[in-house]
């Protein structure tokens, strides 16, 4: 079984900021899967899940931890014990302030970068050696704070990229799924890296 969480903070005050493109591209899966998403106080998380078809991977579990994003690594360390999953069967994924708007990237270990829910996901499960997606929020203006960036919300012309952002990043998970985590680096990352010199 693969368990695909998204990081986000729960709650209707939380909707659509940068912070929660990992609640977003969840939901977005969730569509794309025909899942329900139910909420689970158990594991403090919304999941659903579904038995795949075809190539994709024999299970798979949808997971928003509802813990804020601080706190993240309480639910997915939860979830991985009680199925008696490894790491290696994880994948997160979760806004950067290094990309830009809409971008994304996908690694298969790493550190967190500053992101406060991956540095929870680290820190209860004992290692970075899980693959994660990353999705581009844009770089953080000179007078703001980092906490006050990541909430707020996207600006209209920041729209089409952010969108673009999340279906790139739902489609990079299920390339994941199909055909491996290389696939998918392979795919997404040089694209862009591609695209970044074209531009220049």
């Amino acid at each position: 079984m693969k368990l695909i969480a998204g990081l986000g903070n729960p709650g209707d005050a939380y909707k659509g900021t940068r912070h929660n493109v990992g609640f977003e591209t969840i939901d977005k899966l969730s569509f794309d899967f025909n899942i329900s998403m139910k909420s689970d106080r158990k594991f403090r998380a919304h999941v659903g899940s579904i038995k795949g078809e075809g190539k994709i991977i024999s299970q798979i579990m949808l997971v928003k931890p509802m813990t804020y994003m601080n706190l993240s690594g309480e639910a997915v360390r939860a979830l991985l014990n009680f199925y008696k999953l490894p790491p290696s069967e994880l994948i997160v994924i979760y806004d950067d302030v290094s990309l830009p708007v809409g971008d994304i990237r996908v690694r298969e270990r790493g550190g967190a970068n500053g992101q406060k829910g991956m540095q929870n996901i680290i820190s209860q499960l004992g290692t970075d050696e899980f693959t994660r997606v990353r999705i581009g929020i844009g770089s953080m203006p000179p007078s703001w704070t980092l906490s006050d960036y990541v909430l707020s919300r996207f600006l209209r012309e920041e729209w089409e990229d952010m969108i673009a952002g999340i279906t790139k990043a739902g489609d990079a998970v299920q390339l994941i799924l199909n055909e491996g985590t290389t696939a998918a680096m392979n795919f997404y990352n040089k694209k862009i890296v591609k695209e970044q010199s074209q531009n220049e």
